[in-house]
């Protein structure tokens, strides 16, 4: 068993050997001057243009208000919210406000950005930032109790 174990280790060793000397160009030597030889720079190539592709936003057009849903996570219970622009609802211990609503000119009923403000009671801000319809967990309100999200804006 032992002759074995020393036989393993004795042809691992020289298979690292081997490898060392075949690849020595692969290692670099950290002691060395470094070599002024090598250039750094990279050349433009010049069909790296060719490959990019342009990305346009399409026009979105500004709602007169928002369907929002809230969800008390105690009770369990959803409750589907409409505000105007500017208008604050209470729901349980939070007030809801909805300062904008977006949506897509091309198609209206595809997606929703609002602007939200969450305060509790005391007036502490929990949340303000814009929420999209499509992920609403990209930009949520994190709150242990409550749940908002926007569903769509209103369109008339």
């Amino acid at each position: 068993m032992r002759r074995a174990c020393a036989l393993m280790v004795s042809a691992s060793l020289l298979a690292g050997a081997a490898f060392a000397q075949d690849n020595r160009d692969l290692f670099l030597d950290l002691d060395a001057e470094p070599n002024s030889d090598i250039e750094l720079t990279q050349t433009p190539n010049p069909n790296v243009l060719q490959d990019i592709t342009s990305v346009t936003e399409g026009a979105a057009e500004r709602g007169n208000g928002a369907l929002l849903r809230a969800l008390d996570k105690t009770l369990g219970r959803p409750t589907d919210i409409e505000l105007s622009d500017d208008q604050t609802v209470v729901f349980g211990r939070i007030a809801i406000r909805l300062l904008e609503c977006r949506y897509p000119v091309d198609n209206p009923a595809s997606d929703a950005f609002a602007h939200i403000q969450v305060l509790d009671l005391e007036g502490a801000e929990l949340f303000n930032g814009w929420m999209i319809a499509s992920s609403p967990a990209l930009v949520a309100l994190e709150h242990p109790r409550y749940d908002v999200w926007v569903l769509n804006c209103s369109t008339s």
